[in-house]
């Protein structure tokens, strides 16, 4: 059998491997649902519950709540139950930080015994050898991966939607997760899991956690294995963590760094600025979005932080640097399956469309290698002056949700720049950025506000970070899908 052929055979294992034996068992109030990682982990340590109990119980609520969100393309029910075993049976178990925690792994970087589709019908089906070093820590750790979840075709755009289905926005289902990292996204955002991996090459952690309410952390480059795709779209991409609270993001992320988590308590003296310039000419910022900037910043100067409103000054090259980029790298990745006539008509056609567009543009304008250290160069004075950058992470609230890998190419990437363009200048500096909820917006769905540190501040972002949540705490999951 071709072993690239593995659509219907992925759709059909959604809800296998014992999933539907174990659907309503919990009937919607597992005591264990809607905990924070940090809380489950506690518990397992102590042998206050078994990490079987708190694995079946989420089993049970992605079973009840996940056809229509689209959160994941498979689920591994026996597998993570058979792992929650072992967690339970380890000797280290109360010394474990991620005890029995259940994780979700976007379906981009290995994990071992199952497929890595990468959101493709083009990708082999063939099981994974062995797993990615970041899943490896992360089960070292004792966290149990109980899915995998959804992204668009090779983590290109920030709406999530390919042949294996779309991931909804579990504020409002009519528009879409987010993207690449939208599957993750929309799973913690329901309390299917309390954290999921996701990475990011030009915002795709930021994007969906500014759409679904969640707080996301983009590592600076080096700080966590990234290893994603061909070449982690030229050492822009890393993986990082999708969670409700800054604690679990700070104990998720330092288990995916090998290290210490960080101190939440916040130094004083941090000079932050705040900016709602957009990277490019022509960006419009919606009102409601640049507003939770001015409501961040009155926030952090009540806490004693000196504030003060100015703008970076992006090279007039930064837009052109990193769309160029965002055209021509998933051209990497596409290669082996543009070169393989059984797997080239397996792609999109949008894919396809991108990857010669990025052709082109790599022809007008290349990547070129100095471009980080030059855009570093350019930024090196305001960020002598300033701790933090708090700025938008989103330009407009998120778009529908639908079929967008069937239709127009133009209109993806007309679609993707107007309402996500404030997030890649950051991974092409190779610096920690991270999305902070700041409520919701009139139409019901979340705002954030977007941090960015020099190399070496995620610890410093992480410590601001925490603070906004002590001070204005967000709802943790989407009324429709809230626990408590």
């Amino acid at each position: 059998m071709d072993d690239t052929d593995g659509t219907d055979r992925l759709h059909g294992l959604h809800g296998s491997d014992g999933l539907h034996g174990i659907e309503g068992s919990d009937g919607g109030n597992g005591e264990w649902i809607g905990r924070t990682a940090t809380d489950i982990a506690a518990a397992v340590r102590a042998g206050q519950v078994s990490a079987r109990e708190v694995v079946r119980q989420h089993l049970a609520r992605i079973a009840r709540r996940d056809g229509r969100l689209g959160a994941f393309v498979r689920v591994r029910a026996e597998a993570a139950l058979a792992e929650a075993d072992a967690v339970d049976a380890r000797a280290d178990r109360a010394e474990l930080p991620l005890a029995g925690v259940p994780i979700a792994i976007k379906d981009n970087i290995a994990v071992a015994g199952e497929p890595m589709r990468v959101g493709s019908a083009a990708t082999a089906d063939r099981p994974q050898p062995a797993d990615h070093v970041v899943v490896a820590r992360l089960r070292a750790a004792g966290a149990v991966v109980v899915g995998l979840t959804n992204l668009p075709e090779l983590g290109i755009y920030p709406m999530t939607d390919n042949v294996y289905g779309t991931s909804r926005n579990p504020w409002n289902l009519a528009v879409t997760a987010g993207g690449s990292s939208g599957g993750s996204a929309a799973a913690v955002a329901a309390g299917l899991v309390p954290i999921a991996h996701g990475n990011d090459g030009a915002g795709s952690i930021r994007i969906p956690a500014a759409n679904c309410g969640l707080f996301g952390i983009k590592p600076g480059t080096g700080v966590v294995p990234a290893e994603i795709g061909t070449d982690s779209w030229d050492h822009m991409a890393e993986n990082g963590p999708l969670t409700t609270t800054v604690e679990d993001a700070a104990l998720m992320l330092a288990v995916m760094a090998d290290e210490l988590p960080a101190d939440l308590a916040t130094p004083g003296g941090i000079r932050i600025a705040l900016s709602v310039k957009p990277p490019a000419a022509g960006i419009v910022v919606q009102r409601e979005l640049r507003a939770r900037v001015g409501e961040a910043g009155r926030i952090l100067r009540d806490l004693g932080h000196a504030v003060e409103r100015t703008e970076p000054r992006y090279p007039l090259w930064t837009a052109l640097a990193c769309t160029t980029r965002w055209l021509a790298l998933p051209g990497h990745d596409a290669a082996p399956y543009l070169a393989d006539p059984r797997r080239r008509g397996r792609l999109q056609a949008r894919t396809v469309r991108h990857v010669r567009a990025g052709r082109i543009a790599a022809a007008v304008r290349p990547p070129r290698a100095a471009d980080r250290e030059r855009f570093r160069a350019a930024l090196a004075p305001f960020f002598e002056r300033y701790d933090v950058l708090v700025m938008p992470t989103l330009a407009r609230f998120a778009p529908p949700a639908h079929h967008w890998g069937e239709g127009s190419w133009l209109r993806s990437v007309v679609a993707s720049g107007r309402y996500a363009p404030m997030t890649a200048p950051w991974n092409l500096a190779g610096y920690p950025a991270a999305t902070v909820p700041m409520g919701t917006g009139g139409n019901g769905l979340p705002t954030a506000v977007q941090l960015v540190g020099r190399p070496g501040a995620e610890p410093l972002l992480l410590a601001v970070a925490a603070q906004l949540e002590r001070t204005r705490p967000w709802p943790r999951h989407a009324p429709a899908y809230a626990t408590s």
